[in-house]
């Protein structure tokens, strides 16, 4: 069984310890050797809402791209995802990263054009990931963040996490 090195955006905006440890919990059986950036506050991008905390983490799985996806939707719905009744964003799950997979492959764009678009995923990405190269562009995402960090226009704060679970 091969694996395969995966990037993941975790956002939350309401009971946001809780919904990202209920992600990395879920997530710890199918990623192998999982590693989390640190995590940023940031204000809410495109809805008004609470702020969000957000971080990517990294890990092997032997899941093909649509069942990995599939098993992220499914983690989203068990956060109350996709409750209608919920103005809110409990869990959001983005697969950022497959490998240097360059796609579409259904729902899924590879690499996710977030990476490029927003400070709250290609900061942690480049804290989390600085070496490794943008399958597109061939440029680390510590150089990414370097060049495109005054043009994204997004505040973050550091916050202290030692509450994380830990896989």
């Amino acid at each position: 069984m091969s694996l395969t090195q995966v990037w993941l955006g975790l956002g939350s905006n309401t009971e946001q310890v809780l919904h990202i440890n209920n992600a990395l919990q879920a997530l710890s059986p199918i990623l192998e050797n999982m590693q989390c950036s640190p995590i940023f506050e940031s204000e809410s991008v495109g809805i008004k809402s609470n702020n969000f905390y957000n971080l990517v983490i990294t890990g092997e799985t032997s899941l093909p791209i649509l069942e990995l996806s599939a098993r992220l939707k499914e983690i989203e719905v068990d956060n109350g995802r996709y409750d209608k009744a919920s103005k809110s964003l409990p869990l959001d799950v983005d697969l950022l990263l497959y490998g240097d997979t360059v796609g579409q492959f259904d729902n899924v764009t590879l690499p996710y054009p977030g990476v490029l678009a927003n400070a709250y995923v290609l900061l942690p990405l480049s804290l989390l990931s600085p070496f490794n190269k943008h399958p597109v562009l061939g440029v680390t995402y510590h150089e990414l963040w370097q060049g495109l960090r005054t043009e994204i226009n997004q505040k973050l704060w550091l916050i202290d996490s030692p509450w994380l679970f830990s896989a």
